[in-house]
């Protein structure tokens, strides 16, 4: 019990820089960024008895326009939970990046969605809903190639970011309606 006392506020601190990090990876570094909290089904900035997975970030650039939202989303994959940072346009679905925050696939298998730069590559500039293919046929933006040998763990990944999406598009659509102009 004393040890978990005192290591807690390092752990707990140390996920927080990696999530920061990850945000600023996904959003590609914007001028600056705010918090949203999800409040029954509603996105605030004001947060309301929230778990720290339900927020998203937004990213805004030097003219102080959005240039994208991050958020955290996770969903079980072929060994464990995979987590996963998104970055994306709310406009239109464009992924600006994605980060795994965590996963315990196979290790030299499913560890892939991590670790093959071809595999992670393809989301950025994809648009979601993504597909999850064998090989990716022309220049179609919303086919990702899954990972031989590692394809649940790459359908996770592409679930995982269509999910997000899904439920963060509409989200924002109302959350801007409300804001106005």
């Amino acid at each position: 019990m004393l040890a978990w006392q005192w290591t807690t506020p390092s752990i707990t601190a140390h996920r927080a820089q990696v999530e920061q990090a990850a945000v600023a990876e996904v959003l590609k570094a914007p001028a600056r960024m705010d918090t949203l909290y999800v409040v029954d089904g509603k996105l605030t900035r004001t947060p309301v008895g929230i778990r720290p997975s339900s927020n998203g970030r937004t990213g805004f650039d030097a003219r102080r326009e959005r240039s994208g939202v991050a958020g955290r989303a996770g969903e079980p994959g072929f060994a464990d939970v995979v987590s996963v940072m998104i970055g994306f346009d709310p406009a239109d679905g464009s992924l600006l990046g994605m980060k795994i925050l965590g996963q315990k696939e196979t290790p030299g298998l499913g560890d892939k969605i991590e670790k093959d730069s071809a595999f992670v590559g393809q989301f950025t500039g994809a648009k979601a809903p993504l597909t999850g293919v064998k090989a990716r046929s022309g220049d179609n933006k919303s086919q990702v190639a899954t990972i031989t040998g590692a394809t649940i763990s790459s359908r996770t990944v592409i679930r995982i970011i269509n999910n997000a999406v899904a439920r963060w598009q509409p989200m924002l659509a109302a959350y801007d309606r409300e804001a106005g102009p």
